[in-house]
């Protein structure tokens, strides 16, 4: 049976993208719904170009309630009736309870080896650390922030003269690359580590 699958994006959406491009052919799984908390996400239009159904939650119109926010999320979700959650550039910290609720079924794209360098500011702290090698993890989320079991991690070297932005720019490819083998591999009921670069 085809996985439902939603994404959940604040800005661009280019991993949404690629995640929603690599769901056609034999792919076990297909996008029901772009969801963003941000009204102005350049991603809800790339979806709609795509055919993707998008809703909008604004954080901003709860006045910090995160358990109302959450409630309202909940709500447009479960319109959507999505097997896997795939949260791509979604900004917000979610609750244990909002987490619980979706637990086993909620993935999410970390800029970093996890478990190093959780949160933000990812590429200057590789920098920062002298680092050799840099990148990105997906993995189950959990409560805790950027934790849960890791599905995959994508590699690159750190170049002398590498600057955050160049970092960024170089590590994104592998991003587009590492989440849609993760998200088939997992909707195929495959919780293996995929590994690349």
């Amino acid at each position: 049976m085809t996985k439902r699958v939603a994404i959940l994006i604040s800005g661009g959406g280019s991993n949404m993208v690629a995640l929603a491009q690599s769901m056609t052919g034999d792919h076990p799984a297909r996008p029901v719904l772009v969801l963003s908390n941000d009204p102005e996400a350049g991603g809800l239009a790339k979806a709609a170009e795509l055919g993707i159904a998008t809703a909008v939650i604004d954080h901003r119109k709860f006045h910090k309630d995160r358990s109302a926010f959450e409630g309202a999320l909940n709500a447009s979700l479960e319109v959507a009736n999505p097997d896997i959650i795939c949260l791509a550039g979604f900004m917000r910290i979610l609750t244990a309870d909002f987490t619980a609720k979706w637990e086993g079924r909620m993935l999410n794209i970390h800029p970093s080896l996890l478990p190093k360098y959780k949160g933000l500011h990812t590429h200057a702290r590789a920098l920062d650390a002298g680092d050799s090698e840099h990148g990105c993890t997906v993995h189950q989320v959990t409560a805790a922030l950027d934790d849960g079991p890791i599905l995959g991690q994508a590699r690159i070297a750190i170049n002398k003269g590498d600057t955050p932005e160049t970092l960024a720019a170089r590590l994104l490819p592998m991003e587009h690359a590492l989440y849609p083998a993760v998200l088939r591999r997992f909707a195929s009921g495959d919780s293996r580590p995929v590994m690349l670069g």
